[in-house]
């Protein structure tokens, strides 16, 4: 049976409770133990899918198609491991468990009441799994206090409670602010934190602790006098250049060893950090650099395109370069010419998204990569907007453009080379979807197999002409206007495995010209770089050498 790690937050939101997990859960496999880490949300929404990235960043999609928090994105970068459906959970989706069975009679004639019925769904959630791996780390999402998240510790403390002595343990993240008008670190909050956790009923194992300035021994002390812990158990956690230094960094403050000591297992089996150090070693000794233009609509916050940035990162450390990325809102280009925005960048790079807003400067930036050589990827909306530019361009179709832009605007206006997807084939049978159909969860997601034309450039990419990536879309490219669009240089080069569903195009004759329709940057990881994310970057690097 797993060991249970349940991390939790206080003070503030926004600590790195996401990022500490999965740099515990990188430690845990370097010591040779098997990890799954897991997300519980308190909010209400049934997941983030119907979610504006404004508001909470991108949505990570899992290879069984569920639609979770972008958390789960860095669980699987740090670890390798992917992440299922029933990785996420939010307080939406336990509630609507729980009303479906009251609805179906389940509970028979019983009130329905947080405890014991929200609190036993939660529980059943946490057991999933648990004889599949040597640590089950799940994180709660929010800060200790939050009205939402009471059913959650709740849970969780009569989780604690039931299972034998020593098989969970919890490790709690705060903040230590600093004053700068009296220069010193205040404990108070921390302690004020671990408080109210305790008045739930549940005591830190482990203390992670957020600074910007170094935690002397004396604050150390005080802290784990006043919180019940043991001093090598109070963790400083400090801010960092990169990511990636996470789990050597929390190696060398002792965090892994804190928590195998609170487990009691000793002697523990020493750390094989060979890993993280070569990908330590790939970000901080670049041989070179360069700069890339993301032309999105959500530019305004980084979270929203946070695995993008991330694969670029790792396309960067597969060349050994430094990947400048630069974000340019797409509706700069609907009121000036792209051409002085972009000429100075050695790639471009345009992402998915929603909705007609933005998507005219979409496809002025997919006509400059086109019609000037620069090494171009579309991903998802980024690769519908390149048709449709080819189209227009090429085709001498005028009005191309994609009727998921009539159905918001609720006219005609366009002639659809992209339409709604009405059904496809998932696994072994039919899915069937109506314009009409409720929002949450209906697009295609998850993991669907392509198959690439043999001496294509993707293939050359690959290495291979089947392959298998993650989708989150509702709108594609028919295949009506494929022989007009191939005859003008666009090569449909990746399609579903019925032929039916466009995957990949790409252009003949440009040096590195590609669009998907699924989520490349979902699978990419800093020692696992994805093939079209490398290969993007290292037409960069050509390009930057020609210029």
């Amino acid at each position: 049976m797993a060991r249970y790690i349940f991390i939790t937050g206080g003070v503030v939101s926004s600590l790195g409770k996401g990022l500490a997990s999965a740099a515990l859960g990188a430690l845990l496999q370097a010591r040779g133990y098997s990890v799954r880490l897991r997300k519980l949300d308190p909010y209400l929404n049934v997941d983030p899918g119907t979610m504006s990235p404004f508001e909470h960043g991108e949505v990570f999609v899992t290879d069984d198609g569920a639609e979770t928090d972008l958390d789960l994105g860095h669980y699987e970068r740090f670890t390798g491991v992917a992440a299922r459906k029933t990785d996420s959970i939010s307080s939406g989706r336990i509630y609507s468990n729980v009303l479906e069975k009251e609805r179906r009679g389940d509970y028979l004639g019983k009130t329905i009441q947080v405890v014991p019925h929200v609190t036993n769904e939660i529980k059943d959630f946490l057991r999933i799994g648990a004889d599949e791996c040597d640590f089950m780390l799940c994180e709660i999402g929010g800060t200790v206090g939050d009205i939402e998240g009471l059913p959650f510790f709740e849970a969780i403390r009569q989780f604690i409670h039931e299972r034998p002595r020593g098989q969970c343990i919890l490790m709690h993240l705060t903040l230590l602010p600093y004053l700068a008008a009296s220069g010193e670190l205040k404990t108070k909050p921390t302690q004020h934190s671990v408080k109210e956790l305790q008045s739930i009923g549940l005591a830190p194992d482990v203390l992670v602790c957020r600074s910007e300035h170094p935690i002397p021994d004396r604050e150390r002390e005080k802290i784990a006098l006043f919180c019940n812990v043991r001093k090598d158990a109070v963790i400083p956690a400090y801010d960092l250049k990169t990511i990636y230094e996470a789990p050597l960094a929390y190696h060398r403050a002792g965090l892994d060893q804190a928590v195998l000591d609170a487990f009691g297992i000793s002697p523990a089996p020493r750390p094989n950090l060979a890993r993280w150090e070569d990908v330590m070693d790939r970000i901080t000794h670049p041989e070179g650099e360069v700069r890339v233009a993301v032309v999105g609509k959500y530019t305004q916050l980084e979270d929203a395109y946070k695995s993008i940035a991330e694969a670029l990162t790792h396309g960067g450390m597969a060349n050994r370069v430094k990947v400048r990325a630069e974000w340019i809102d797409a509706e700069i280009f609907e009121r000036e010419d792209p051409a002085p925005w972009l000429q100075g960048f050695h790639a471009i790079l345009v992402p998915g998204g929603f909705g007609e807003r933005g998507t005219e400067g979409k496809i002025k930036a997919a006509q400059f990569a086109r019609e000037k050589g620069v090494p171009y990827l579309g991903i998802c909306l980024g690769m519908q907007m390149a048709v449709i530019e080819a189209a227009r361009n090429l085709a001498g179709m005028a009005d191309a453009g994609s009727e998921e832009f009539d159905h918001e605007a609720g006219a005609k206006r366009f002639t659809p080379v992209v339409y709604h997807l009405k059904e496809w084939v998932q696994g072994n049978h039919k899915v069937e979807r109506k314009a009409t159909d409720d929002k949450g969860g209906t697009m295609r997601l998850g993991a669907y197999s392509a198959t690439l034309a043999p001496g294509s450039k993707v293939a050359e990419v690959y290495g291979t002409t089947q392959i298998e990536e993650r989708h989150r879309h509702r709108y594609e490219v028919d295949i009506r206007y494929r022989d007009k669009l191939e005859s003008c240089g666009l090569v449909f080069s990746g399609m579903s495995p019925d032929g039916r569903l466009p995957e990949i195009v790409e252009v003949k004759g440009h040096p590195w010209f590609i669009g998907v329709q699924f989520h490349p940057e979902l699978k990419s990881k800093p020692f696992a770089p994805h093939p079209l994310f490398a290969d993007f970057v290292r037409a960069a690097v050509e390009g930057a050498r020609l210029v």
